[in-house]
């Protein structure tokens, strides 16, 4: 674990009160004990030191106290912590503020929660679920009642054994032209200049008529902080979808050579190979 997850509002005059689930990952999982230390992210992203003041086992209630110890692992009370190696305060990356946005046609659950997993290690800030041609009939079940609550939990282990800042979120499944509005007013833009100046959209696609190259798209939208990928789900994204995604969203077409790969191994592709040529173009 790089970090753990606490909302701010459980923070009381330097002290946070963990009950419930907390307790016993806390306790039963990690083995912590008094006077172990570990770093906390806040809701609001701030990254703080805690020491384990208190640990009652017949109440079931671990007591953290936040301290000055560096976070970012440089030296100091740090090297005691119960993370081992890269502090979360010392992961950095090479986005420069950028936020990258997942349009993921709607596969089955079980592939859904892996992708879910894996794009929060990868520090994308939104998931948009789109309801595709390719999408079961009752593929929005997924994201109602407890079984939503249990993204939501994939979300915070997987930050929380990232060390992932980003606090990544899942938009409610919707067809795919609310999701290109929705990228569109979450970008802030509108007419022909709103890929050039606002955001940068990218569709992989299984066929290679139209394709653009991926290196070439990102120097051709170079000032574009939000940068949007879509994948399809199982039997990919059809041919009338990506001439939406390209005529209203103003996305692009990707192809990468060799196989075709299933749903949830595309979006972990698609994701790296992007962020990939984002950091290649911040190094230059």
């Amino acid at each position: 674990m790089r970090q753990f997850i606490v909302e701010k509002q459980n923070l009381k005059d330097g002290l946070i009160e963990l009950i419930g689930r907390e307790f016993r990952y806390l306790r039963q999982v990690l083995r912590v004990k008094k006077g172990d230390m570990l770093n906390v992210r806040f809701d609001d992203g701030e990254l703080r030191g805690t020491t384990v003041a208190f640990i009652d086992d017949s109440a079931k209630k671990i007591t953290l106290q936040v301290c000055d110890f560096d976070a970012t692992g440089e030296g100091g009370a740090a090297a005691n912590s119960i993370t081992r190696g890269t502090q979360a305060g010392e992961i950095k990356t090479a986005f420069d503020g950028r936020k990258f946005v997942l349009f993921q046609f709607i596969p089955k659950a079980q592939k859904f929660e892996l992708i879910v997993r894996q794009a929060t290690e990868c520090g994308i800030s939104v998931i948009v679920p789109v309801i595709g041609e390719f999408s079961e009939a009752n593929c929005t079940r997924m994201f109602e009642g407890a079984k939503r609550e249990r993204f939501e939990r994939i979300i915070k282990e997987a930050r929380q054994q990232s060390g992932s800042p980003v606090a990544t979120k899942i938009e409610e499944p919707v067809p795919l032209e609310d999701a290109i509005n929705w990228w569109k007013a979450f970008c802030g833009g509108e007419g022909d200049s709103f890929a050039e100046k606002n955001g940068l959209g990218v569709a992989l696609w299984e066929r290679t008529e139209g394709e653009e190259p991926l290196n070439q798209l990102v120097n051709n939208h170079k000032n574009a902080q939000n940068i949007c990928i879509a994948v399809g789900n199982e039997g990919g994204i059809s041919p009338s979808e990506v001439k939406l995604l390209k005529e209203k969203g103003f996305f692009s077409t990707i192809h990468f050579e060799g196989n075709i790969l299933r749903c949830e191994t595309a979006a972990l592709y698609g994701i790296a190979a992007v962020q990939c040529a984002v950091s290649q173009l911040n190094q230059q």
